[in-house]
């Protein structure tokens, strides 16, 4: 293997804007911030939601993005700040560099993920409690 995925993020980690979890719940609330949250479905259902986030799944993001795709998402288009998630950031890092590298500006991803966050006690809502 020429790379593996750690080789992977760490160049992710080298290349965009990684925020430490305090300075992303600073910015959470704020008008010109969309939080994007990155984990699959049954993450959220399990563990929780940061309330107000865009859920865009991970195999869906660069479609949503581009605005030449047929899935193309409009919040996307908007002139805001990017901060992406996932469980513990290592998705977040790779997406985040997907995207800057397709051209979108202003995005960052938290350190640490959804779990940084709750340990930060970050405003979250509950997981559904039939898992």
């Amino acid at each position: 293997m020429k790379k593996g995925y750690r080789q992977l993020i760490e160049e992710a980690e080298a290349e965009t804007v990684t925020l430490p979890v305090e300075e992303a719940i600073t910015a959470f609330g704020e008008a010109d911030t969309v939080f994007v949250d990155l984990r699959d479905i049954r993450e959220l259902s399990r563990q929780g939601r940061m309330p107000g986030a865009v859920h865009a799944s991970r195999g869906m993001l660069e479609f949503w993005v581009d605005p030449d795709s047929p899935y193309h998402r409009p919040v996307f288009s908007e002139p805001k700040r990017f901060i992406f998630f996932c469980a513990a950031g290592w998705r977040s890092a790779l997406a985040t560099k997907a995207v800057q590298d397709m051209g979108l500006e202003n995005v960052a991803h938290i350190a640490g993920g959804f779990g940084a966050w709750q340990e930060a006690s970050g405003a979250a809502e509950l997981p559904d409690p039939k898992w």
